[in-house]
């Protein structure tokens, strides 16, 4: 299985534990297949070095995964699979593939399978089917091409019982490559599916819109493995909303806290699925981070997006969130169909109303499967055909109600709010996930400037009193 590489080799890389291959890794390995997994990234492979690993295995099938930012990689990665192992199946997953399939078999011959959407019992099938009968009419969910037909199987239906699943593989990966900050910052998936079609998402299409959770108690012993054998310093819960199920979220934490865990973790969830006694639970588990969906300051844009919630919760959540002791981290959009000067006005006004620890400037991008993308399709607005640029920080379609430069608005915010005082205030906190999002504030792009420099020596003639909090 393999992570396609970074066209540009020096491009910064953020290391986040691709939690989907682990799992899929890990049902691959129950069912007793021999497998290899290459993150490129990680290990700094290029698609010459890629060649080389490949050529050494001579793996009978090759697995890419696809997200669309750099799908082109993913493309050329398929190309060298199919060059270094002719008779090899290459098979691509994930998002891109999922909603462009008939696109990527249509053009580019390397590939010869996708899978879509949830992958596990998809691919495990998959390969019983090619190792035995061949016979992939067979196989559910996945697309592929046959005597120059592409056919697209029924869609599978989702895994409904998780706690069925192993533990991901993890030891398929060198955890030191995705320390964050001096941590093992590890994900933990406790709940698949989501509710809400939110317009700019495909996470409803790609893991379904039925809830499906685990066993709070297995959830914990998940959680005790990532400490004891995998040495995690921190966890991530990548829930797409982990307190959906507040009861259910509560018996997680207070199972945290009756075995004392003892490790700093991290959530996401909406907010209008929080209450005061949840979040207080959460403070007691040692939680340090809550991440909201905002998204924007204006109602218009949170009706035109389909979010389901309004201004004052939004205002509310990161309130008592903040009351309680948590850091508030949270995400907006900006630039969706409809936004103006007045509306992106708003959304700056409700940040620096509600003044979270940390705000990640999303531009509005029309995913493939998103409803975003049929709305701009039907409005015939033009839309940059650079999958690259997919990146949430490049502009890829004019708004003419907007007429103003996003990459420029989003970069003055950020000098803005990021300040000298913000940096400060965050690294007294002195919690690993503050001191995390100084680090990260400092190592941004837009503070590479004189007065940053300046900053760094004044800094450092802080830093004897502010010793305690290291």
């Amino acid at each position: 299985m393999v992570i396609p590489p970074a066209l540009d080799m020096d491009q910064m890389w953020c290391p986040n534990m691709p939690i989907g291959l682990a799992y899929l890794a890990a049902v691959l390995e129950k069912a007793g297949y021999e497998l290899a997994l290459i993150d490129c990234p990680a290990l700094k492979i290029n698609h010459k070095m890629l060649r080389t690993k490949l050529a050494s295995f001579e793996p009978d099938v090759v697995g890419i995964t696809s997200i669309t930012p750099i799908i082109k990689s993913t493309l050329l990665a398929a190309q060298i699979a199919k060059e270094t192992c002719p008779n090899a199946l290459v098979v691509l997953g994930g998002p891109h593939a999922t909603f462009m399939d008939n696109q990527i078999l249509s053009e580019n011959p390397a590939v010869d399978v996708i899978v879509r959407g949830e992958g596990e019992q998809t691919t495990l099938d998959l390969l019983q089917k090619f190792f035995s009968s061949g016979n992939l009419h067979e196989v559910e969910g996945i697309t592929f091409r046959k005597n120059g037909d592409i056919i697209r199987t029924p869609n599978r239906p989702f895994i409904q019982n998780l706690d069925e699943l192993p533990y991901p593989a993890y030891h398929y990966f060198d955890l030191n490559k995705y320390q964050f900050f001096g941590k093992n910052v590890l994900p933990i998936l406790t709940s698949r599916g989501c509710p809400f079609q939110c317009a700019y998402c495909v996470s409803s299409r790609m893991v379904g819109k039925g809830f499906r959770a685990r066993d709070p108690n297995r959830v914990v012993d998940e959680l005790e493995w990532l400490r004891d054998v995998q040495g995690a310093g921190a966890f991530s819960f990548y829930d797409d909303a982990f307190t959906y199920d507040q009861k259910r979220a509560i018996k997680i934490c207070e199972e945290i806290k009756k075995r004392n865990i003892g490790v700093p973790w991290d959530c996401q969830t909406r907010v209008d699925q929080i209450s005061k006694e949840v979040l207080v639970k959460m403070k007691a588990a040692d939680c340090q981070l809550v991440s909201f969906g905002a998204e924007s300051g204006c109602q218009k844009i949170l009706d035109a997006v389909n979010k389901r919630t309004t201004i004052e919760l939004n205002e509310k959540a990161v309130k008592m969130a903040k009351d309680i002791g948590l850091s508030v981290a949270m995400s907006v959009i900006i630039g969706y169909p409809g936004e103006t000067v007045k509306s992106l006005e708003q959304t700056f006004s409700f940040i620096r109303r509600t003044k979270p620890d940390y705000v990640y400037l999303c531009l509005a991008t029309p995913y493939p499967g998103t409803a975003l993308r049929s709305a701009l399709e039907d409005l015939g607005w033009p839309m940059s055909t650079d999958w690259s640029h997919y990146d949430m920080q490049t502009q890829v379609f004019k708004n003419p109600l907007l007429p103003v430069d996003l990459v420029e608005t989003r970069r003055e915010f950020y000098n803005s709010f990021y300040s000298w005082s913000y940096i400060l205030r965050q690294y007294l906190k002195g919690t690993f996930y503050s001191k995390s999002m100084v680090r990260t504030a400092l190592n941004d792009r837009v503070w590479r400037t004189k007065v940053l420099r300046q900053f760094f020596v004044n800094f450092r003639k802080l830093r004897v009193q502010l010793q305690p909090y290291t």
